[in-house]
């Protein structure tokens, strides 16, 4: 979960370094360090607590001339965040320096074992373990740094991604990658080195994905070099990166989250773009058309997902089943992996990621293809590991999303569900003509009525949360497909303003959570118009009841619930298997307006990284 950059050529490597940073913090922002390698040889190392501006404060007057460096933002997993702990870890001898991105997990058999030969450690880190032990295979071996760090690896249990570079090398780094992500730009004599894209895109389109297993050399004004840990040459796929810088940006807007938010529009039809004709409405997925049988013939649908892209999962399971009849089970991947789940060769399994280097879903197709499964890959990041380890898949195209709290990727993800759902009832004939159409012209007027949602509620929903944002719990209640987002609305709330919020079906509400209802506990309600509308209302009077204070979520010409309630939110209408995609943004404003009120650090909310690459 942390941010790796690299850079070795003819430039100065700090700007490129920090700037670097500045792109990954959302990836970790504990502690932040660097180590140059400067002309004359010499390995400085700089680091301290706290974001990567602290670290800039740091180093102001000290030497930082090189043009061979390593840089790290740190989410914290082995030591508290302290300037010790932070990244680049040095060898005992201060020769060798390496950032890591993951967990080694016999870090302390190591550990013990490097004490018994001499080794003395400065911090609480797995990583510096590591350092000293690709140090130790050098020395003992009398071999290359490329044979240490790969003789260290083959000592290694865990997930990593590392860079290494040694005093007197200004010209040579050395990465190695094992289930978490690494990504090389390539220059004209130069290499860039990072966590992914986001730090390379304004040097380079030229990027290679390295594999697992791969340990890759990057010398400056020489051919790049990928071997495995046997020393045997790999194959170097190059790819072309598609990526704007203008998207790294903020274009203006106060966080990334807000320009997330209002990014929506646009990024649902960049979802749907080439994939469902305006024309004839025809819905194409390749990778499901492709593997049509695949889909057809299968016992169930396993939906492996976590965070916010389980809360999409959700909304995917009662697409699917609504539409399809197939049978779909929607697990946290967590969880999933480690229960010994029963699972077939005639299961699909749907991987969900934003990032798609999430370990938990990784390890989840690992084990349901070792199980025989079809695995399908719904992913944001091009050349991500789930997208590489998926049998088919989909990209859902919204761009980078730099803020950790995800919004336009969740409306992205329930956007590929609508049209796997539309394509796989299609084909089943399990839907009519004219349903099909009605539901995939809704897709196609769902832009539109984001845009409208946006321009008609940004200015209305920000008193609203000025008016909440001194609240201590909130409750979220939904039914059928809204239940999900009012967990995915609960979660945004929690994860920006660090609001106590909790999801529930409304009809679970009087199985125990209304014993919690008085006048300091809001519930926030979504009563949009289905056949369960008045049902919700029915629960939103035992709210009222009770003495709760009621913010409801209704559609434009509500007049049951909103009498109701004390605060009434108006959305447009479309089918209700959509409508959660313009009930989410909604929510999404509400909780960055609340955080935002409260002076938060809305975009890097605190103990979060955008990327789980570690259990």
């Amino acid at each position: 979960m942390c941010g790796i950059v690299g850079y070795v050529g003819d430039r100065n490597a700090y700007p490129i370094l920090i700037k670097g940073l500045h792109r990954l913090e959302y990836r970790g922002y504990d502690s932040a360090g660097f180590a140059l390698v400067g002309k004359n040889g010499e390995l400085n190392v700089y680091k301290c607590k706290g974001k990567v501006s602290a670290l800039e404060n740091f180093v102001e007057g000290k030497d930082v001339e090189g043009s061979c460096g390593i840089a790290h933002t740190r989410w914290a997993t082995h030591g508290e965040p302290n300037s010790v702990n932070a990244h680049p870890h040095y060898s005992c001898t201060e020769n060798i320096a390496l950032i890591h991105n993951g967990i080694i997990e016999n870090w302390a058999l190591l550990k013990k074992a490097l004490i018994r030969e001499g080794y003395e450690f400065k911090s609480e880190t797995d990583t510096e373990v590591l350092v000293n032990l690709i140090e130790y295979v050098r020395n003992t071996n009398k071999c290359s740094l490329l044979d240490a760090v790969r003789g260290a690896l083959k000592q290694v249990i865990g997930a990593y991604a590392i860079a290494v570079v040694e005093k007197g090398r200004e010209d040579e780094i050395i990465v190695a990658r094992q289930s978490s992500p690494l990504v090389v730009g390539i220059g004209e004599g130069e290499y860039f080195l990072a966590s992914d894209a986001t730090p390379i895109v304004e040097y380079t389109d030229k990027v290679v994905y390295l594999q697992d297993g791969e340990i890759a050399v990057l010398t400056k004004n020489k051919p790049l070099r990928v071997v495995n840990f046997d020393n045997a040459e790999c194959p170097i796929d190059v790819k072309k990166l598609e990526m704007n810088i203008s998207e790294l940006e903020k274009g203006g807007y106060k966080h990334f989250m807000l320009k997330e938010i209002h990014e929506q529009p646009k990024t649902i039809m960049d979802c749907l773009r080439g994939r469902l004709s305006p024309d004839s409405y025809d819905v194409i997925l390749s990778g499901v058309r492709d593997n049509a049988y695949r889909f057809l013939s299968a016992r169930r649908i396993i939906i492996v997902a976590c965070g916010t892209s389980w809360h999409a999962s959700l909304i995917g399971e009662h697409l699917i089943e609504d539409l399809c009849r197939i049978p779909v089970e929607v697990e946290y991947a967590s969880e999933f992996r480690y229960r010994n789940p029963v699972l077939s060769p005639e299961d699909v399994v749907i991987a969900v990621s934003q990032s798609g280097e999430t370990a938990d879903t990784l390890a989840a197709m690992s084990l349901a293809k070792a199980a025989g499964c079809f695995v399908f890959g719904i992913c944001n990041v091009i050349g991500s590991s789930v997208a590489r380890a998926s049998d088919a898949g989909c990209y859902i195209h919204v761009g980078p999303e730099i803020s950790v709290a995800s919004t336009k990727a969740f409306t992205g993800q329930v956007t590929v569900f609508a049209m796997i759902a539309l394509t796989l009832a299609n084909t089943l004939t399990r839907i009519s003509r004219d349903r099909f159409e009605q539901l995939s012209k809704a897709l196609l007027d769902l832009p539109a009525l984001v845009q409208a949602e946006l321009d008609t509620l940004d200015a209305p929903i920000k008193e609203l949360a000025e008016k909440f944002k001194d609240s201590r719990d909130f409750i979220y209640i939904g039914r059928g497909y809204e239940f999900p987002v009012a967990l995915e609305g609960a979660l945004k709330l929690k994860e920006v303003s660090y609001i106590h919020a909790d999801g529930y079906p409304a009809a679970e509400m009087k199985h125990g959570p209304i014993a919690l209802i008085d006048k300091t506990m809001p519930v926030l309600a979504i009563a949009i118009p289905d056949a369960l509308y008045e049902k919700t209302a029915s629960n939103v009077q035992e709210v009222k009841a009770r003495g709760g204070v009621v913010i409801s979520v209704v559609s434009n010409d509500d007049e049951m619930v909103s009498k109701m309630s004390d605060y009434a939110i108006r959305v447009p209408v479309t089918d209700p298997c959509l409508m959660p995609v313009l009930v989410s943004i909604p929510l999404q404003l509400f909780a960055y307006y609340i955080a935002d009120a409260k002076g938060l650090d809305v975009d890097q909310p605190r103990n979060l990284a955008k990327s789980v690459t570690v259990e």
